[in-house]
């Protein structure tokens, strides 16, 4: 059992400074202790011994764990997995962009399989000259005036 600060069995040690002054009404003590380096290897030990017991009681558990199979599962095949689908809503349109090819191809349609889609280029071209054609723009995006500051730094003030 770990000792307390109680147990009179254990010494501890310390350096400071302790002053007794007899008064009229008594003794005055007042002492100022700082405590050593020993304090700091005691509970490094302490901590050791507490993580070598934490390592002995996980280690004897797993010693004694049995694992049991209740029968075989055989492999999946190709065949039995469902077919994959895609997904993508377009957030200006809210419709589904790959809702026509999955359609078109189908589980067993024998298509060849079709390159991964990109994104769709922009529906207007951006002019320099007028922001009213840049759309919604980022802040740390080069600024679409072709100036090479970002967009917070050039346009974007004004915003």
């Amino acid at each position: 059992a770990p000792a307390d600060k109680t147990d009179c069995r254990i010494a501890r040690f310390s350096t400071g400074v302790a002053v007794q002054w007899m008064a009229p009404l008594g003794v005055f003590r007042f002492s100022y202790a700082v405590p050593l380096n020993e304090f700091k290897g005691e509970s490094f030990t302490l901590f050791e011994q507490l993580l070598g017991r934490l390592r002995e009681a996980v280690t004897g558990q797993l010693m004694h764990v049995e694992l049991t199979q209740d029968e075989e599962v055989p492999p999946l095949e190709g065949a039995e997995l469902p077919p994959m689908e895609i997904h993508h809503l377009d957030p200006n349109t809210g419709e589904d962009e790959f809702a026509l090819e999955g359609a078109s191809a189908g589980p067993a349609g024998g298509a060849a399989a079709k390159p991964a889609r990109t994104r769709k280029p922009a529906a207007a071209a951006v002019d320099p000259a007028n922001p009213a054609t840049w759309g919604k723009v980022q802040r740390n995006a080069p600024c679409p005036c072709g100036s090479g500051k970002k967009y917070k730094h050039c346009h974007g003030t004004y915003s």
